[in-house]
């Protein structure tokens, strides 16, 4: 389960901000995920507060953004969103659609702290 290697870094990336911003306290991390980025939400979640769990973020919210998945067709010469990451054919008039805009995030966007 490679979501608790995650999990540790985000913690880790997490608590180098607060200490550089003088934080006392996190209150929750607001992450983008996007269903092509490999990470399980669930898993994500679990494994962050097992992560968390002897840290001074114990008891923080994550706070996570599902990022649907867009590509770019170039028959319609537009952004699409996809209705499956099944299907990588254009929603609009069914062209083959490779080129992924959104969908692989896997981002700490940011974080609410009390300094």
């Amino acid at each position: 389960m490679h979501e608790l290697s995650i999990a540790i870094s985000i913690i880790d990336m997490v608590q180098e901000e607060a200490e550089h911003r003088h934080a006392s306290r996190v209150e929750a991390i607001h992450l983008k995920l996007g269903p092509l980025s490999g990470v399980v939400r669930e898993a994500l979640e679990a494994s962050y507060e097992i992560a968390a769990e002897d840290t001074p973020l114990k008891g923080t919210r994550l706070v996570i953004e599902n990022v649907p998945v867009v590509v770019y067709c170039s028959a319609c010469d537009q952004q699409q969103q996809l209705e499956s990451i099944q299907n990588f054919t254009c929603p609009a008039c069914g062209s083959p659609t490779p080129d992924v805009i959104h969908g692989k995030e896997l981002e700490v966007v940011s974080m609410e702290i009390i300094e």
